[in-house]
């Protein structure tokens, strides 16, 4: 069986205690038949480490993208397009709106420019967006369309929303990602839309070190924990965990361009 993280954090992991180094998780990850993973950047300083930190493993591609509660920090739209363009770097992002902790009209505006340069460089680049939204549905639907994000594809990360916004995304030719909180016990309104969404367009996620699931909610995430929102899922949609485990896997491999021989 083979399972992808398509969504973690690899640069954030507690290195110190937990796992001693990263041969340490991608080993755990395998051990429950995690074999790849995709390690998304929050800023381009951020990028630049995360990559050089780890290096050209096989089982690892990256992504490269400004985080909206990130942009303040400032970045050069012109660096961000020359990062995104190497081979390693599969998608953007990741990027997209966050209204929930700031809510100043000039804030919201640099996150929407911002937000839109990532389409643009994706559109140009033909790698596609990872999306995050809090707070800010209408505003991301929007500019998805706006800016034609779907002629470069891409999906919204660590879904959270209801039924009808993944009506709209996978309308525009969307991939929806879902994580341990999918598994959380007041999840309701997110486990109607997982049921919803077709298994040739769902991902699955850790968001790691971020949103462990259950039976590991409280302790700190990690990839190898994408095989518990994976036996979850097959069970919310009544299908063998085998299923979706090559359903998710191949959805992965279309949407981020991953040669299909490169995860054997």
């Amino acid at each position: 069986m083979f399972l992808v993280d398509s969504h973690c954090h690899l640069d954030s992991l507690d290195y110190q205690t937990l796992h001693g180094n990263l041969d340490n998780v991608l080993i755990k990850a395998r051990e429950r038949d995690v074999k790849f993973m995709l390690a998304v950047a929050t800023t381009l300083p951020g990028y630049r480490a995360m990559a050089e930190m780890i290096g050209d493993r096989p089982e690892v591609a990256f992504s490269c993208g400004v985080h909206p509660l990130n942009i303040e920090e400032g970045y050069d739209f012109d660096e961000l397009r020359t990062l995104a363009a190497d081979p390693r770097v599969v998608a953007m992002g990741e990027t997209g709106l966050d209204y929930f902790y700031q809510k100043e009209a000039a804030q919201l505006k640099l996150q929407q420019d911002s937000f839109r340069h990532h389409i643009r460089v994706g559109r140009e680049l033909n790698k596609p967006v990872i999306v995050h939204t809090r707070d800010a549905r209408q505003d991301t639907l929007d500019i998805l369309h706006e800016e034609k994000a779907g002629e470069c594809g891409g999906v919204l990360h660590c879904f959270t929303e209801d039924r009808a916004t993944a009506e709209v995304l996978l309308d525009l030719g969307f991939y929806i990602s879902f994580s341990g909180i999918v598994t959380f016990r007041n999840a309701e309104q997110l486990r109607e839309a997982a049921r919803y969404v077709p298994l040739d367009r769902l991902l699955i996620e850790t968001d790691s070190p971020y949103l462990a699931p259950v039976p590991h909610r409280g302790k700190e995430n990690q990839p190898a924990y994408v095989r518990d929102v994976a036996e979850y899922l097959a069970v919310l949609k009544g299908v063998s965990l085998e299923t979706l485990a090559e359903a998710t896997t191949a959805n992965f491999s279309k949407l981020f361009h991953v040669d299909a021989a490169r995860l054997v």
